[in-house]
């Protein structure tokens, strides 16, 4: 029972910090101080339980597609909206949340989780579901080797009660199935064979063969084709349009589509799920779209080879004026030498407006061997922008951006144009 005072203190910090411009994660700090059972007790209410999902790409998209269709589905979700996936920022959610009471308006939570701080949160709260979608290399400074993030993924879906969604395709988290208990379901998403080279696992970009799965899946990406989908699940192909942009985000909705179907189980519409997925907008700094002076200008977060390489798919650089933003923070991860691991070929034709960023002079490096015309460096995020914006005008843009560069961007369009609050 979450004792109201509690609940009390928590939205009166949180307004404080909001007032003066704090960290969204900060009044999770004060509760775990003052309650360190605060969010286990809130959570434990939920009559459908958790979700965790988890993983080193997607997981924000991910998380945001399952959302909308649990709520297409009729739920009520929690989720941690701020952006923050450390366990502290699952309990400042609940305070922007939950009523002076203690109460929290929700049937089931869905919490996207930083693999380090998600194996601490499942001994502690132990989810009924959760979705594992990929080991790639990411951050390595923080996590060591890419079969210790496998090993956290692995402990997820041990700790889990009921249901474990598993990507099919990658190497690493397929065979977390065969080290659960028996009375835990095991079910996967996947690709269709002719897809499969777009989607490289962490050890199919070091290999020449890509190993097709021998097992099933629940949801399989057929096909896609500028704004359309194809899925296979229940039985036949369903084609959807989408909103969303990415080839990496139209697989996610694979994943999201897996999720949604096992957990729905007896209330499962599914022209209300279709109909869901077609309306789902990027997560911001995924593929967002923000208008600035009459021209669209795009935020594509990106953090290792592998989806650095799909965002350059995803997205052609012709009649784009290109930026590249590269920090090297905490939250980015130290080692950037993952740079030397994406293909740039893409961008010779068209070359880079402007190069940005802490480690702006190593990607401009990176450009050279490439043999990519840069137009300009500036390691100033504000001073690059501006550089952008005065110089490309009448032009279309795109920001390929680490996750503090992209924040630090959003705040900067914010004085520029109208750009949506992460709540």
């Amino acid at each position: 029972m979450v004792r109201p005072h509690i609940a009390t203190i928590g939205k009166v910090v949180r307004h404080v910090t909001r007032l003066r411009g704090g960290g969204s994660a900060f009044p999770g700090l004060v509760i775990e101080k003052i309650d360190p059972n605060f969010t286990r007790d809130v959570l434990s209410a939920l009559p459908h339980g958790i979700v965790i999902i988890s993983g080193t790409n997607g997981k924000t998209t991910t998380t945001k597609m399952a959302v909308e269709l649990l709520e297409s589905q009729g739920f009520r979700v929690f989720t941690n909206r701020t952006g923050s996936n450390f366990a502290r920022g699952v309990t400042a959610a609940i305070l922007a949340e939950i009523d002076y009471k203690g109460r929290l308006d929700a049937d089931i939570a869905v919490l996207e989780l930083d693999e380090a701080h998600a194996v601490k949160f499942v001994d502690v709260i132990a989810p009924r579901y959760s979705l594992l979608l990929n080991v790639m290399r990411d951050q390595l400074d923080r996590f060591g080797e890419i079969d210790a993030t496998a090993k956290m993924l692995e402990h997820i879906a041990r700790a889990t009660t009921h249901t474990v969604v598993l990507n099919r395709e990658d190497p690493r988290v397929a065979p977390i199935a065969d080290t659960l208990a028996s009375n835990i379901r095991a079910e996967y998403f996947g690709l269709a064979a002719n897809l499969r080279a777009q989607f490289p696992s962490d050890d199919d970009m070091r290999s020449t063969t890509n190993k097709p799965s021998s097992l099933g899946a629940d949801v399989v990406l057929r096909e896609f084709l500028g704004t359309r989908a194809t899925f296979h699940f229940d039985n036949r192909d369903v084609t959807v349009p989408l909103k969303l942009r990415g080839i990496y985000n139209i697989y996610n909705a694979a994943a999201a589509l897996a999720l949604t179907r096992a957990i729905a189980a007896e209330r499962y519409n599914k022209k209300a799920l279709t109909d869901a997925l077609s309306s789902v907008e990027p997560a911001f700094g995924r593929g967002e779209t923000l208008t600035l002076d009459d021209n669209p200008i795009e935020l594509v977060l990106v953090k290792n080879p592998s989806g650095f390489r799909l965002a350059l798919e995803s997205f052609p650089a012709d009649q784009y004026a290109t930026m590249i933003a590269i920090n090297d923070n905490y939250a980015d991860g130290r080692d950037m030498s993952w740079l030397w691991d994406v293909d740039f070929d893409s961008l010779q034709p068209t070359g880079v407006a402007c190069i940005s960023g802490t480690r702006a002079y190593d990607m401009a490096l990176r450009m050279q061997y490439d043999e990519i015309e840069v137009a300009h460096i500036d390691t100033d995020l504000h001073a690059a922008l501006t550089y952008l914006r005065k110089q490309h005008s009448n032009s279309p843009k795109r920001i390929y951006c680490t996750y503090t560069a992209m924040l630090k961007l959003r705040t900067i369009l914010g004085t520029m144009t109208k750009v949506n609050k992460v709540l």
